[in-house]
């Protein structure tokens, strides 16, 4: 079995989160990821949130797995010119600099067109064209204007951003799609492109069943939405949902045993048309099956909240996990509000690589995300991430063919390391 993106090679010029989650993805399916960094001081997350003083942090280590990498002065001679090599025997730029970065710093996508007509340059920018793009945009800030927060949260309260990080890791994995894309084009088409992906425009692709209810909204009210059964009009745009399900079946959090002293004693429960029946039987309200205002979805859709509270009264005396073994022996969807905590010590996670422990050199053990996409034929093995510059003559000499000496004249230049009162402090 051979790993899937084996005998490509990306340079990574990505920092903080979206690009090293695009260019950890394609390394993790074996592509060889060059990660090209300011020397002494590497990427910034690597001295960001530190838990272990002197030691990469969690958020470095956790998004750059499986990467070799290169300190370079882009700005000395000798680096532009250890710059060009790579781009010469590199498939792949990915970059998320600020706008016009790349080039400022002397190569523009003409010229590296002209170094390597086989090159893919992939871009993760805030905004795409329009009034914003020349904008800085950082997780959160993605998520307002691509209409997640909007839509997040309680009627009664502000907006809200999630936990899940689908401005920067989000963007990340739509450019990873669309880089391979590119090279499958260039199979037959033998040039490269560029692929770019605005985090904007990734959110909002992520909130599309929300875009869905506004057009819906012209045509009269979401009667799925709990305001719906409480009599509360609907404004212009689309409102924030609570719990809501954002599908056709209606779902809502419901409190479990356990609930006033554990954050996360809660379900989340599926009132799936279906299993109506035995949904009924289960929190022991029969007539409901025959009944003219419970019977029929489109019957029940104004008594949501009567239904969820009466759900509920049944989850709350048993455990998350008791609720779950007995709804799913009926086929009633559901699924338990599970904890970082619970995630990380959960045995099945480990087994399929979804949740590893990895060794790094100066950090120990620690846990982090794996691979969530399984190929049968391609395994994903997760490495630790590099230390800053571990492989820069690795990389000069292996991929570059540079020989001692031509090495030790790029290290007098200065182009490799950082200045020298940065390196004695």
């Amino acid at each position: 079995m051979s790993q899937a993106l084996k005998g490509v090679r990306i340079l990574d010029f990505t920092h903080v989160q979206s690009g090293p989650t695009c260019t950890q993805l394609l390394a993790w399916f074996g592509a060889d990821v060059i990660k090209i960094e300011r020397p002494g001081v590497g990427d910034i997350t690597r001295g960001q949130l530190q838990d272990i003083p002197n030691v990469d942090s969690l958020y470095f280590t956790m998004l750059n797995h499986n990467k070799r990498s290169i300190t370079l002065d882009t700005k000395n001679p000798k680096g532009k010119e250890v710059l060009t090599a790579l781009i010469k025997q590199c498939d792949v730029l990915v970059e998320n600099f600020g706008p016009g970065v790349l080039d400022r710093m002397g190569f523009p996508w003409e010229k590296i067109q002209s170094i390597n007509p086989k090159m893919i340059v992939a871009s993760i920018k805030g905004f795409g064209p329009g009034p914003y793009e020349d904008c800085k945009v950082y997780e959160n800030v993605a998520q307002c204007t691509g209409g997640a927060a909007s839509t997040t949260g309680f009627r009664d309260g502000p907006p809200l951003v999630t936990g899940a990080q689908i401005g920067d890791s989000g963007t990340g994995l739509h450019l990873a799609l669309g880089i391979v894309t590119a090279l499958y084009h260039r199979t037959h088409s033998g040039k490269g492109q560029r692929v770019t992906a605005a985090m904007q425009d990734g959110v909002l692709n992520l909130a599309r069943v929300k875009l869905r209810d506004q057009q819906r909204l012209a045509h009269g009210p979401l009667k799925e939405y709990s305001q719906f059964g409480e009599g509360i009009p609907f404004g212009e745009a689309t409102p924030r949902a609570g719990n809501d399900s954002g599908g056709g079946q209606p779902g809502r959090i419901l409190k479990c045993k356990g609930w006033e002293n554990d954050p996360n004693a809660y379900i989340y429960f599926i009132t799936q048309a279906p299993v109506w029946e035995k949904i009924c039987d289960v929190i022991g309200e029969p007539d409901w099956k025959t009944h003219p205002d419970y019977a029929k979805p489109v019957a029940r859709l104004p008594r949501l909240n009567e239904i969820f509270a009466r759900i509920e009264q049944w989850t709350m005396t048993k455990t998350k996990f008791e609720a779950m073994d007995i709804l799913n022996k009926d086929d009633i969807p559901c699924g338990p509000i599970l904890s970082m905590k619970e995630l990380s010590e959960d045995k099945s996670l480990r087994a399929t690589g979804t949740v590893v422990e990895v060794d790094h050199p100066t950090r120990g053990k620690y846990l982090s995300v794996g691979n969530p996409i399984k190929l049968s034929d391609s395994p994903a093995d997760v490495k630790r991430s590099p230390l800053l510059g571990e492989h820069t003559d690795e990389i000069l000499r292996e991929v570059l063919g540079f020989s001692d000496h031509q090495v030790a004249d790029i290290h007098d230049s200065g182009a490799l390391d950082p200045p020298r009162k940065q390196a004695a402090e």
